[in-house]
């Protein structure tokens, strides 16, 4: 049978049905008013036309109100604003669960970067027992962070999953209940979530989609890879930061991080639970039947009647199970042995820890935490210790022990810090050593930064950590000298025993962006690259297996974008036995978020490995010509993106001319917007995602392509074109860097802004950063060959242009706000309450564009 292309697929599944019921949706009444439906189809229309014809948001907004409405109040033009973005923000659930529903339609799930696909290939290739190698050595982990990049309530995330499943079923009658029902649910939380609630918020992607898809994709690769064998390597496991992230977060406490881990194993043991009662039902044979009555009562009392304690112990439920295996294979024909083997790969995977909790604080504080403790009393410290060089610091610690406890200090970070090593140590006792193992520094600089906090741990009387200490590199200039940083660690006594003791494994953690905000596009992925080269000879060179962490987001700014493409280009040269990523906010709900879309994103990770290692082994290394190309380019795009960061307009117009201030009071996640809460904005205080998010917002996505048109136009303008040319057509690598910036273009939209040209003060700036734009957009269309942006993702082009053009009303109202707040402070005397309200605005109109924005990743 003939199966439609892709962007067919779409069209007809996607694009056709969203159609469909949005005009199910616009005509249902959600309130007193019915006439919102009918006049957002009309402002909609307005928008499109008015940006064609060079209009600004003011003047589209006022020939609209002029066109449709009737000598409104000033109160009846706003609230029409209000009721315009609840419609737009349902509008984008709907599409969301839509796009949800036609996953597997529009991808095929067993096609290219799939398990049967890679199982598929190395039968073609007689390559069978490399993949099993393969396979008994290589990790994935997926790390959720709570990175505030979208919130849905949980009321809503149900009514999405709801939604899905109806659409599936192209159910009217629920369809329309669920519509009505959407129209009637707030999606503003009036407070801010705490870190607990944004754990409990993921906790519901572990438990509903990667309990199920992981332990699937397990037994996949017993069955059909490693002929029936179980799995002893857990290939795909899962980490976690809500709880147990500090870095910037002063509402993550102790208290919370124990409180989250009890949280994840008393989900996991629930999920375990509800498997072992729907075994039990099936396994009802002499001799089984009472084990497993066993191990459900047991499960149940650990659940449902427990203050803490398990009735059961993770070896205790792995050996029942063994013997219920043994006896179903010898005495009852291997009835339901698959079943048996599906909960046998979960427990093996999960245990009773269910993701790994990392624990993350920032250098800075350190500093201020390793004052408290040169000065306590229990610890002897030289008095001079804070002038002494940094080798005579890593001499003296390299020696230092102690038993500290949280009531040994008076400072509240120094407390918090001590109490986060204490906590690190009682969840392991509680939920195994896997629950909470890794210890991340950001804003690494030096080998002092690592073993400052090594030396915590033996100050605190853990003398042999069962912990990992994980070093987070981000600035471009910290990431030049990582090798370095390593190498004195590697050459110390102390540290290259403390590795020792964890199976000479150093994981290496490394920021996109934050790095992208320090340095532009193409010099943060360029110095990530460099820097994982350099660490991987270095740990090569000392026998320590180098593990890389990788920071990404969701948008290609953010480090994001064809995720699976980018690993995949990694040749040789770079360490790559494991793939460890975060996800966050909509790239969770988006790319894992579903059964089906979980499967496909997590095979085409461990697909991207196999590329690597199995596949093509050799065929993505760089020589040292496209090395000197990708660096020339990499330092001219860098000098340009630091001349306009440096630009005395750049701060001044991300304060005023965006929505940056607004983030901090949309509620949607529990740190602050900055790190350093004074008034005044101070570049390298502020935090990435409020930083990407503004520019997203405006429609100007800098962070993904800013320096890379005048880096491009240096090689046109010198007649050496053909060079980068060759770049793109050899380099896997610097050609999913290319189609990534693509995506952040095709995700800017100029005319929004271009009003802002005519602006006394900010109208050369504005123009500075389109004129890179254009630039940037012409050359990568040349060098692609392409006639459009991401021409050769047909599907993902259609989704970004229809979210884009959801969201387009949304943002003139955002647009007409701003600049309504803009005239407002500037007249002689302020209307302060008008201010008030137009502000409300803004905020609110942030939710619907952050939440459309899902398919950046």
């Amino acid at each position: 049978m003939y199966t439609l292309p892709k962007i067919e697929r779409f069209n007809q599944n996607v694009a056709s049905k969203y159609n469909i019921y949005n005009s199910v949706f616009i005509t249902l009444p959600f309130d007193e008013i019915n006439n919102t439906g009918v006049l957002l189809p009309l402002f909609a229309e307005v928008c499109e036309n008015g940006f064609k014809n060079h209009h600004s948001p003011e003047e589209i907004f006022d020939t609209f109100v002029a066109k449709y409405l009737d000598n409104p109040t000033q109160e009846e033009k706003e609230s029409l604003m209000f009721r315009f973005i609840q419609y737009i923000e349902r509008q984008v659930v709907l599409f969301d669960a839509i796009e949800d529903a036609a996953f597997a339609v529009v991808n095929n799930l067993e096609g290219k970067g799939s398990l049967r696909d890679m199982k598929e290939n190395a039968e073609q290739k007689n390559r069978q027992e490399e993949l099993k190698t393969f396979l008994e050595n290589f990790k994935i982990r997926t790390v959720l962070t709570a990175h505030p990049t979208q919130f849905y309530p949980g009321s809503v995330l149900g009514i999405i999953t709801d939604l899905t499943e109806a659409i599936r079923l192209n159910d009217l009658n629920s369809i329309k209940e669920l519509l009505a029902q959407l129209g009637k649910t707030p999606f503003i939380k009036q407070e801010k979530p705490t870190p607990y609630d944004e754990a409990v918020s993921l906790i519901w992607y572990l438990e509903n989609v990667f309990y199920e898809t992981v332990g699937a994709m397990m037994q996949y690769i017993q069955k059909n890879i490693l002929d029936g064998e179980m799995p002893k390597n857990d290939i795909l496991n899962l980490g976690f930061w809500p709880g147990g992230d500090r870095d910037g977060n002063p509402f993550v406490t102790t208290e919370i991080t124990l409180k989250v881990a009890d949280r994840l194993r008393t989900s996991i043991l629930k999920s375990y639970y509800s498997d072992i009662r729907k075994l039990k039902r099936k396994l009802t044979f002499i001799g089984v039947d009472t084990i497993i009555a066993d191990i459900e009562s047991k499960l149940y009392r650990s659940v449902f009647y427990s203050q803490g304690e398990i009735f059961i112990s993770l070896e205790e439920l792995k050996d029942k199970l063994e013997q219920i295996k043994m006896l179903v294979i010898n005495k009852h024909q291997s009835l339901y042995i698959d079943e048996i083997d599906l909960l046998l790969n979960k427990i093996n995977l999960f245990g009773f820890h269910f993701a790994t909790l990392d624990i993350r604080q920032n250098s800075r504080i350190h500093a201020r935490v390793f004052e408290a403790i040169v000065s306590n009393e229990k610890t002897i410290f030289p008095e001079n210790y804070q002038t002494l060089t940094e080798e005579q610091k890593l001499q003296f610690l390299s020696n230092v022990s102690s038993d500290l406890e949280v009531d040994d200090f008076e400072d509240e970070i120094a407390k918090s810090t001590i109490g986060s090593i204490k906590a690190m140590k009682t969840i392991q006792e509680n939920n195994g050593e896997k629950a909470c193992n890794r210890y991340i520094i950001s804003n690494n600089e030096s080998a002092l930064h690592v073993f400052e906090t090594l030396s915590m741990f033996h100050l605190c009387g853990w003398q042999n950590p069962t912990v990992d200490i994980v070093p987070l590199f981000e600035s471009v200039e910290d990431l030049e000298k990582a090798d370095k940083v390593m190498e004195q660690l590697y050459t110390n006594p102390t540290y290259a025993n403390h590795l020792k003791q964890r199976g000479n494994e150093q994981t290496i953690m490394l920021g996109f962006s934050d790095g992208t905000k320090d340095g532009g596009y193409l010099m943060a992925n360029w110095g990530i690259y460099k820097a994982k080269e350099a660490l991987t000879a270095i740990s090569r060179k000392f026998d320590v297996k180098v593990v890389f962490f990788d920071g990404r987001g969701g948008p290609p700014a953010r480090g994001g974008g064809k995720t699976n493409k980018f690993y995949a280009s990694l040749g040789p040269t770079i360490e790559n036995q494991q793939i460890q990523l975060t996800v966050q906010g909509q790239t969770i709900s988006s790319n894992f978020g579903t059964l089906d879309s979980c499967r496909y994103n997590l095979e085409n990770l461990l697909s991207a490995g196999a590329s690597n290692q199995v596949f093509t082994k050799t065929e993505n290394e760089l020589t040292s010509a496209e090395k000197e190309v990708l660096q020339n380019l990499s330092e001219i795009s860098y000098k340009k993106y630091v001349d306009f960061k440096n630009h005395e307009m750049f701060v001044p117009y991300l304060e005023r001319m965006s929505t940056l201030n607004y983030y901090a009071k949309t509620n949607i996640g529990s740190r602050p917007s900055k790190r350093n809460q004074s008034d005044k904005l101070n570049f390298a205080d502020l935090r990435a995602i409020p930083f990407v998010g503004s520019w997203s917002q405006l429609k100007q996505n800098v962070p993904g392509f800013f320096g890379v048109g005048t880096a491009l136009k240096t090689y046109e303008d010198n007649n050496e074109w053909q060079k980068v040319s060759d770049l793109y057509n050899n380099s896997l690598f610097f050609k999913t860097l290319i189609e990534n910036s693509m995506m952040a273009l095709s995700k800017s939209f100029f005319p929004l802004t271009a009003y802002m040209k005519n602006d006394k003060e900010f109208g050369d700036f504005w123009q500075l950063i389109y004129t890179e734009f254009l630039e940037t957009k012409r050359l990568l269309l040349k060098l692609s060959g392409y006639k459009e942006l991401m021409e050769n993702y047909p599907d993902g082009k259609a989704s970004v242009e229809l979210r884009e053009k959801i969201v387009l009303p949304l943002l003139t109202i955002q647009q007409y706000a701003l600049l309504k707040i803009k005239e407002l402070k500037e007249s002689p005397n302020p209307d302060e309450k008008q201010i008030a309200i137009y502000e409300k605005i803004v905020t609110r109109s942030l939710f619907g564009n952050i939440n459309a924005s899902r398919n950046s990743a």
